[in-house]
């Protein structure tokens, strides 16, 4: 073998290697990104409560929040786009267990008209889940709205307890505000779904919708400021 051809061998073997490791430093920097993307989702989940809630006369009432038996929370993202294309955003939901709120459970929500009757590229979004049979449709990871629960706009203002047509309204309560103001949104025919994805960057593995909202699982790191949240307008009454 001439000393050439070796070189040239040797050349293409330490390309190779070193396009390797590049590959991999490049997979675990968007692994990163990526496990960052969910807990800083969760965080302006916690964020866009939290705000909503600090308007008084907007505000989701107390009795509402105190009886919700899930709350589920898509906090406008620029990545996600939310009024345009497919009309597509990711959110966190957690429902109460006998030992406490859930686990953040990292769903999506596509289609219906809401994004586009809104004309608001971002729109925060809260549902709440008032009874079993929305809580079913929940837990089943894919559920049409309208179809497989109903929706309706929720009463707003801390003293709108003396209304009590939300009792029968509807299994889901939602809320939403696009560019800090408040408005009215259809999700008939939205498909809210599990994010398998995220679930897997969420838990470090693939965890059912029922075993995170079932409370079978431990809320992974960076959960708390959204559980916390949750917490305190969700007792908010009693107290």
């Amino acid at each position: 073998m001439s000393r050439t051809s070796a070189f040239a061998r040797l050349f293409l073997a330490l390309s190779a290697a070193v396009l390797l490791f590049t590959s991999l430093g490049w997979a675990a920097d968007d692994k990163d990104k990526d496990q960052s993307d969910i807990q800083k989702r969760i965080q302006n989940a916690a964020d866009v409560l939290n705000e909503i809630m600090a308007v008084k006369d907007k505000a989701i009432p107390d009795e509402i929040m105190e009886n919700a038996e899930c709350v589920a929370v898509v906090p406008s993202m620029l990545k996600i786009a939310i009024g345009i294309g497919g009309n597509h955003g990711k959110g966190v939901a957690t429902c109460r267990t006998p030992t406490g709120w859930s686990a953040p459970a990292p769903f999506t929500i596509a289609g219906g008209s809401w994004g586009l009757q809104i004309g608001a590229q971002g729109v925060d979004l809260i549902m709440l889940v008032m009874n079993k049979k929305g809580m079913d449709a929940l837990l089943s990871s894919k559920f049409k709205v309208g179809a497989d629960a109903s929706a309706a706009a929720g009463p707003v203002g801390r003293q709108a307890a003396a209304d009590t047509d939300w009792k029968m309204k509807a299994e889901v309560l939602t809320y939403s505000r696009a560019r800090g103001v408040f408005a009215g949104i259809d999700l008939n025919g939205s498909r809210i779904a599990q994010d398998q994805d995220e679930t897997r960057l969420l838990f470090g593995k693939m965890v059912t919708f029922p075993d995170i909202l079932g409370g079978k699982v431990a809320p992974p790191e960076g959960s708390e400021p959204f559980l916390s949240a949750v917490r305190k307008y969700a007792t908010q009454a009693k107290q």
